[in-house]
This record gives structure tokens, sequence and C-alpha cells, in this order.
């Protein structure tokens, strides 16, 4: 399969695919971040939402929540989810929020599905027109130049509809601003096995090049990519999160 076709023809797997994934913990860094950095405000909307799993623990703490993504059958499992959320269709480099947002997430790497630097600056723009003064733009990242082409990582998972192995890794060529995520699920019912092969093009990023794109726009803060505690960034490990306070 090409493209995004895998991520729109099996959203019902997404959720199994990502169960791995520490959600509790994500928001509650988030939260603090917003906490010790943002305005304290409550209004919070999260980019390239998926099915919801971040926008359920916001709106558990307090907040006011809503979301947005490109695909639609996430979105319908987003509300499902979240009953109390507004979801919307919309890319998240040309966004138009109802009103000025507390804080703005964009967890799992989705920032990357910019796709090339010049939609994201616009993205990183749009951000932070959408925020209130001292509002806050939170996501992860991953430095192109510290990509190990052959790091990938895979867990497994039943269903109901058989055993599951998920792979997921990195792909740079080495030069430009492009690079991939490759995706493998394989699903085995019996004596059958099924296997998905996709590839989702990224904007390839060095961590100097985004702290330029931000500059201009926020007071930026780097940290170690860890969310049990917050540790500032060594300036040589390939992933980070970044907490930017509008300015």
């Amino acid at each position: 399969m090409a493209g995004n076709t895998l991520y729109n023809d099996l959203s019902g797997y997404y959720d199994l695919m990502c169960a791995e994934i520490d959600y509790p913990a994500q928001s509650h860094c988030v939260h603090r971040l917003q906490q010790l950095f943002g305005n304290g405000g409550r209004r919070h909307l999260d980019l390239a939402c998926g099915t919801g799993p971040h926008v359920r623990h916001f709106i558990d703490a307090g907040y006011a929540c809503s979301g947005l993504d490109i695909n639609q059958p996430m979105l319908d499992r987003a509300a499902l989810r979240c009953p109390e959320a507004r979801f919307s269709r919309q890319d998240m480099c040309a966004f138009a929020a109802d009103e000025a947002q507390d804080l703005i997430t964009c967890f799992l790497y989705s920032i990357h599905y910019s796709g090339a630097l010049d939609r994201l600056q616009a993205c990183i723009a749009t951000a932070h027109r959408a925020l209130a003064a001292g509002g806050l733009f939170c996501f992860n990242a991953v430095d192109k130049r510290r990509i190990d082409n052959a790091s990938c990582m895979t867990h497994s998972a039943r269903h109901a509809d058989g055993l599951f192995s998920f792979s997921s890794g990195w792909h740079y060529p080495g030069e430009g601003e492009r690079q991939s995520l490759r995706l493998r699920i394989e699903r085995r019912v019996a004596d059958e096995t099924q296997v998905w092969h996709d590839e989702h093009p990224m904007v390839a990023v060095n961590f100097d090049e985004l702290q330029a794109l931000l500059q201009p726009y926020f007071e930026v803060h780097v940290f170690e990519h860890d969310y049990q505690k917050l540790i500032p960034w060594d300036g040589s490990s390939g992933n980070a999160l970044f907490a930017c306070v509008r300015r």
C-alpha cells in the first residue's frame, strides 16, 4: 500500500497499534509543562489527534478540549471516546480555531506530518496565531541527523480479529527535507498470515533548524524525551520534547 492508505484503511486497529503508548504519562507531563511555562488556562487543542486518547486525559484533567485530524474515521472514533470535545477535519498547517487556545499539543511525532519545511513553518505560524497570550505549544520531534535507519520498534497484541504484530521505524536518506515513517503490520489468524506495508512521508529537520523556525514566534524550552521527569535536552540525543511559549 502507498501513501497513507494503511492509516485510512486500518483506522479500526489504530488503538491496538498504539497499545504500548503511555497516554496518561504523556498527558500529565504536558499538563505540568503548562503549569510551569504556560498561562495556566484550560482551553486545549490537540493537533493530529487521531482517535482522541490524549484528548480524553486532558478532559479528565479539567480542560475544555478540541481536536483536529485529516482522517475522518479517526475523528469519528475520537468523538465516541470524547463526546465532550469538539473535533474537526482540518490540516494542522492551515487550521482555524473557534477561540484562542491556552495549550496546543501535537503528540507522537505528528509534527513531522507537515511533510516539508515550508509547511512545518506554516504549522508553527498557525499554532502561534491560535494561541492566547502566554499560551503553550507542545510537541515531540526527531532530529534527522540522528536517525538510525536500521532501528525499529515492534510489539504484538491479540485482538478478536487475530494476533497482530506492529513494527515502525524512521528512514532518512541522508540529505534533504524528507524522511519517512515505515510501518509493517502482520495479522495471523489460524494458519493464515496477512502483511501490510506502508510508508508515510514526513518532514526531515534537525533541531537547530527547528529552533530557528520557532524562535520568531516562541520562547523555546527543549527537554529530553522522557515523560516521567523533566530534564533539559543534553544537546546530543535525537529525540526531544519542545515546550514553546507564545511571544
